[in-house]
């Protein structure tokens, strides 16, 4: 019974640090995402998948959702595949979407401090 304890306790645990999802966009074509908001430290994992292998492409660019300022490109890809980008700025943004023949997600997830300290780009 102590271990069963034990190790729902280290569940809970590891859950209250999990990263908490914020929002999750999906689409075939260009579009502006709906406003989010969050605090720092925060990621943007995205995924491009297509029927073609040379013909699909990916641009992500990060707005200021109140002004509509831009805030900067967080993605420009012409190759099928999926990474993640760390920001350290709290807001409420919205991101501009612009694809060619690709099918495309993106999640963006809120960290913990001690989350993003262990967060390595690739």
């Amino acid at each position: 019974m102590r271990k069963f304890l034990i190790a729902a306790l280290l569940v809970l645990c590891v859950d209250a640090t999990a990263a908490e999802r914020v929002s999750e966009f999906r689409g075939t074509g260009d579009t502006t995402t709906a406003i989010f908001r969050v605090e720092s430290p925060w990621v943007l994992d995205w995924r491009l998948d297509g029927d073609y292998n040379q013909l699909v492409a990916l641009e992500i660019t990060l707005v200021e959702a109140r002004t509509g300022k831009h805030v900067g490109r967080v993605l420009h890809t012409k190759r099928k595949g999926n990474g993640v980008k760390l920001f350290r700025s709290s807001g409420l943004y919205q991101l501009r979407v612009s694809s060619t023949l690709a099918r495309w997600t993106i999640k963006i997830d809120q960290l913990t401090d001690a989350e993003a300290e262990g967060y390595t780009p690739k």
